[in-house]
C-alpha cells in the first residue's frame, strides 16, 4: 500500500469519526430538547402560529322608563396606515391623490394638506401613520372604502383598531345620574349597578395560515362572550327635558353658579328626572356634579314647614295661633333675627306666618315653647327624616347634619348653642341635601307617607324582567292626618296669597314653600342659595319637586320667589300641558275608534245587505233601480210610472249577481 493510499484512508477515518461524534452530539441535543426544552419551544411556536383572540361582549344598556336609551356600548375605530406596505405593493403612487380628495371630503382638511403628510410618511417609512379616531361604525366603513386603504392590511397598509366605548343617545342630559363606571370612578346609577351591567368577554383560538392570515382553529369559541344585563329607570325622557330646559334657562338669566331640579312621583316616589347644571369656565352649563344627591346645605325657610310640624305634633300650638312679629326684627344674644317685609307683619297667624315666611314668626314661636327643654324639637325635626341619609344606591349622598344639645354633655360644645334652637327653626345650622328635602315635602303631599326616592324600576337579563323594585315606605306617617292635611293648605296657600304667589295661576293648582338662605356671611361677600319646594296638583298630588339654584348674581335677584320658584311653576305646567295634551289625544283615540267600530259595523250590515233583496215599493222609480243595480241585479222596468209599486222578488230573500229582478 503506498504512503498517499494509507494518508487518503486515515482522512477518511478521521472524517468518519467526527461525523459520527456530530451524530452522537445532535442526537444527545435532540434528545434534551425533546425532554427537558420541549414545552418551552413548542410555547415559543405556539406563540408565532397559534394566539388568543378576545371576543368583546357588550355591557348592558341603560333605559329610561319609556324605553329610551340613556346609555349603551358603541365600537369606536381609529384607523391608523402602514404606508410602507401600501409602497412595496405598488399602491401608493398610483392611488395617493385619490386617497388625499378621500380624506378631504371627509374630515375637512385640504387635499393638499393629506396629500403632503402622506408623502412625509412614506419618505420617513412610517409604518403606523394616524388617520383618524374615535370614528362610528358608518364612517369607519366610509373609510375603508377609500383609495389604497380598500386593498386592505396587507396591500393597502389598513390598520384598524376597536373599542368599545359608553354612548348616551340623549347627550349630556341627566348624565351625573346616568353616571359611568371608568378610570374616574363609579357615579350614578351605572356606578351602583356595574356588577349587573357589567359583560364578560369570551375568547376563541386562531392559527397562522398562508399570508399571515389567521383562522378559528375551532367551529365554537372556546369561551362565549357575556352580554352585561340591562337596567330600566323611572326617569321619564319628557319630564327630563322640561326640568333641564327650565333650569337652565333660569341660571343663564341670573348668572348662577350651579343648580338643580328634581321632579317625583308623589306615591311611588320614581325620580321622573334629576337635573345637575353647573357654570363652566366659559360661562356655559352643564352637568357638572350630582349637587340634588351630594350638596347637603342650609335649607333656609323652606326648614320652616318642619319646625311648625313638630310644635302641631307636640300640641303646643294651632295654626291659628297669633304671633306677634313686631317691627320684623328681634334680638336673640346679640344676633338680629329680621324679616325680609321692612316693618314685619305685625300679629298674624302661624299659618300666615309660614304663608308670608316670617323669619321672627317661626323663631319667637318655637323659641317660647322649646327653650326649656330643645331635645324635644330636636327629636321631633329628627323624627321627621331628617337626622339620617336617605340610603339611595348611587354613591356620595350627602351627610345630614341637625344640631343636638346632647352633644354637649359629651363635650362637644360647638354643636349646641343658646342661637341653635332659634337659628334652626328658620332653617339655619342645619343641613341637608335637596334630594333629602324632597323627600320631606313629598311626604306631606303624599298625605304623610314617606317613600324612599327611587331610580330604578326593573333589571332585565336578554328582555326577561329578573327583578322588579317596588316602592320602599321609610315611614308610615310623619305626622297626624290632621295636622299633614293643616301643612297642605298652607303650602296650598302659600302659592295662592303667600311668598309663591307669583306661581298661582288658575288653571292648574300648586303648593310649595319658598327658601331664600344666606351663604359665604362669614366672608364679607354674602351669597345666597334660593329654593323652592312643593308639589302639584295642590289636592291629590301626582309630582313633588324641588328647585335649588346656588348663587345667583344678587343684583339681579336672589329671593325664592325670583330664582326658584318660576323654574318650579315652568316645570309644573310644561307637565301639566303635556299630560292635558295626551288626555286629549287619549280621548281622540277613543273617538276615533269608536269611529272606526261604527263604520265597520255598518259595513257588515251593507255587506249582509247586498246579499239580500231589498224594499223598494213606494220609491222612486230611478232611485230603486241605481240601488239594485248596485247590488248586482239585472232590473227590467214593467210601465212607465214614475213609482215602484211591485218587485218580483220578495224583500229579504237571498239574492245572487247578475239575478233579474222586475219592477212594476
Amino acid at each position: 500500500m503506498s504512503t498517499t493510499d494509507k494518508n487518503i484512508i486515515d482522512k477518511l477515518g478521521w472524517l468518519v469519526l467526527m461525523l459520527a461524534v456530530f451524530f452522537v452530539v445532535l442526537a444527545i441535543r435532540v434528545g434534551f430538547i425533546q425532554s427537558i426544552e420541549g414545552e418551552k419551544y413548542k410555547e415559543i411556536l405556539s406563540q408565532r402560529t397559534i394566539k388568543t383572540d378576545t371576543i368583546f361582549a357588550n355591557r348592558g344598556n341603560i333605559y329610561a322608563a319609556s324605553g329610551d336609551l340613556l346609555a349603551t356600548t358603541m365600537s369606536k375605530y381609529t384607523v391608523r396606515m402602514d404606508v410602507v406596505a401600501a409602497h412595496q405593493n405598488g399602491m401608493f403612487d398610483k392611488e395617493v391623490n385619490a386617497l388625499s380628495d378621500s380624506l378631504s371630503a371627509m374630515f375637512g382638511k385640504s387635499s393638499a394638506y393629506y396629500k403632503n403628510y402622506l408623502k412625509t410618511a412614506k419618505r420617513r417609512k412610517n409604518r403606523y401613520l394616524f388617520l383618524a379616531r374615535d370614528l362610528g361604525y358608518i364612517d369607519y366603513a366610509r373609510l375603508k372604502t377609500f383609495p389604497i386603504l380598500k386593498y386592505g392590511q396587507y396591500k393597502g397598509g389598513l390598520i384598524t383598531e376597536q373599542r368599545n366605548v359608553r354612548a348616551r343617545p340623549l347627550g349630556d342630559m341627566g348624565v351625573r345620574t346616568v353616571g359611568y363606571s371608568d378610570y374616574r370612578g363609579k357615579v350614578g346609577i351605572e356606578g351602583a349597578y356595574i356588577n349587573y351591567l357589567k359583560e364578560k368577554n369570551g375568547w376563541r383560538k386562531k392559527q397562522k395560515i398562508a399570508k399571515g392570515q389567521w383562522k378559528p382553529i375551532n367551529d365554537k369559541n372556546e369561551k362565549e362572550p357575556e352580554d352585561g344585563r340591562d337596567v330600566i329607570t323611572t326617569i321619564d325622557v319628557n319630564i327630563q327635558d322640561i326640568a333641564h330646559q327650565a333650569l337652565l334657562s333660569q341660571l343663564q338669566d341670573f348668572e348662577a353658579d350651579h343648580g338643580c331640579a328634581v321632579v317625583m312621583e308623589a306615591e311611588t316616589g320614581e325620580v321622573k328626572a334629576i337635573v345637575n347644571l353647573g357654570k363652566a369656565a366659559n360661562g356655559t352649563y352643564y352637568e357638572k356634579r350630582n349637587y340634588a344627591v351630594y350638596e347637603a346645605q342650609e335649607p333656609g325657610s323652606t326648614f320652616k314647614l318642619a319646625s311648625l310640624l313638630v310644635a302641631l305634633e307636640d300640641k303646643k300650638v294651632d295654626t291659628g295661633k297669633v304671633v306677634d312679629t313686631e317691627k320684623g326684627v328681634i334680638k336673640v344674644y346679640g344676633r338680629s333675627i329680621r324679616d325680609s317685609h321692612r316693618g314685619g307683619y305685625g300679629k298674624i297667624s302661624l299659618a300666615r306666618a309660614i304663608e308670608v315666611s316670617s323669619n321672627v314668626g317661626i323663631a319667637k314661636t318655637i323659641m317660647n315653647y322649646y327653650k326649656n327643654d330643645p331635645q324635644e324639637f330636636v327629636d321631633g325635626i329628627l323624627e321627621l327624616g331628617f337626622g339620617d341619609k336617605i340610603g339611595i344606591p348611587i354613591k356620595g349622598e350627602g351627610e345630614p347634619f341637625i344640631p343636638n344639645p346632647k352633644y354637649v354633655k359629651q363635650g362637644d360644645p360647638k354643636s349646641w348653642n343658646g342661637l341653635s334652637l332659634p337659628w334652626m327653626a328658620w332653617g339655619y345650622g342645619v343641613k341637608v341635601t335637596p334630594l333629602q328635602m324632597l323627600t320631606f315635602y313629598n311626604a306631606i303631599g303624599n298625605n304623610g307617607v314617606m317613600v324612599k326616592p327611587r331610580f330604578i324600576k326593573e333589571l332585565r337579563n336578554q328582555g326577561e324582567v329578573e327583578q322588579v323594585f317596588e316602592p320602599v315606605v321609610l315611614k308610615e306617617r310623619i305626622a297626624s292626618e290632621e295636622n299633614v292635611k293643616k301643612v297642605q293648605a298652607i303650602l296650598e296657600n302659600a302659592v295662592k296669597r303667600g311668598t309663591g304667589e307669583k306661581l298661582y295661576s288658575p288653571n292648574f293648582s300648586m303648593a310649595g314653600k319658598t327658601g331664600t338662605c344666606q351663604t359665604e356671611y362669614w366672608t364679607g361677600n354674602t351669597q345666597y342659595v334660593s329654593s323652592f319646594a312643593g308639589f302639584f296638583p295642590a289636592k291629590n298630588p301626582k309630582y313633588s319637586c324641588i328647585v335649588v339654584v346656588n348663587k345667583p348674581n344678587k343684583y339681579k335677584g336672589y329671593y325664592g320667589a325670583t330664582v326658584a320658584a318660576p323654574v318650579f311653576k315652568a316645570i309644573a305646567q310644561k307637565i301639566f300641558t303635556s299630560s292635558l295634551q295626551e288626555q286629549q289625544i287619549a280621548l281622540a283615540d277613543e273617538v276615533l275608534e269608536a269611529s272606526v267600530a261604527k263604520r265597520y259595523q255598518q259595513t257588515e250590515i251593507d255587506q249582509k245587505e247586498h246579499t239580500q233583496m231589498p224594499n223598494v215599493k213606494g220609491m222612486a222609480l230611478m232611485d230603486a233601480v241605481a240601488l239594485l243595480e248596485n247590488r248586482g241585479l239585472k232590473v227590467a222596468v214593467n210601465g212607465s210610472f214614475e213609482w215602484v209599486s211591485k218587485q218580483s222578488i220578495r224583500n229579504g230573500v237571498s239574492i245572487t249577481k247578475g239575478q233579474q229582478v222586475v219592477l212594476n
